[in-house]
């Protein structure tokens, strides 16, 4: 929960330490554990938590990766395709790590979603995201598409500049 690269930590850091959040409401993927033992784990806390066999978050925050990663999926690995589980272990080649993440399909059935995006570095991605060809093997950000939700694009301007 302490690693560089934990998004707990720096959720926690950034939000969770500044706020009257109930732990109870807290629910940490366990990065630290066998990554499909944490993933299993995870899934099984969120659809014990929800009471239901698709768990529908109220909101999820996203931010978006100079790759068109979001969360953890990343361009051409295995949970991109991964439509029936909410939690799942994706290994990431080009970070030579596992990556514990929500699936496309538990992203895309929350009430809201929010994407940060943020910087001159993401604008090609973004553009590419948003105006180009539907390509999610390449640009996982394409795939998040709320169900019954909204989706809401929160963009500086150096980010949007070629939109």
């Amino acid at each position: 929960p302490d690693h560089a690269d934990s998004n707990y930590r720096m959720t926690r850091e950034a939000l969770l330490d500044h706020v009257r959040i109930p732990a109870a409401n807290v629910h940490r993927m366990q990065g630290e554990i066998d990554p499909s033992q944490a993933a299993n784990a995870y899934e099984y806390e969120l659809r014990a938590f929800f009471g239901t066999a698709q768990p529908r978050f109220d909101l999820v925050m996203l931010g978006m990766g100079d790759d068109g990663h979001t969360a953890s999926l990343f361009p051409g690995t295995a949970a991109l395709d991964e439509e029936i589980r909410a939690v799942t272990a994706n290994y990431v080649d080009k970070l030579h790590t596992w990556r514990i993440t929500l699936t496309q399909t538990a992203i895309n059935h929350a009430a809201a979603i929010t994407f940060l995006v943020a910087g001159e570095s993401k604008a090609v991605i973004l553009r590419e995201v948003i105006n180009g060809p539907y390509q999610p093997e390449i640009y996982p950000s394409q795939l998040i598409d709320p169900v019954e939700g909204q989706l809401i694009w929160l963009v500086d301007d150096a980010a949007a500049a070629l939109l």
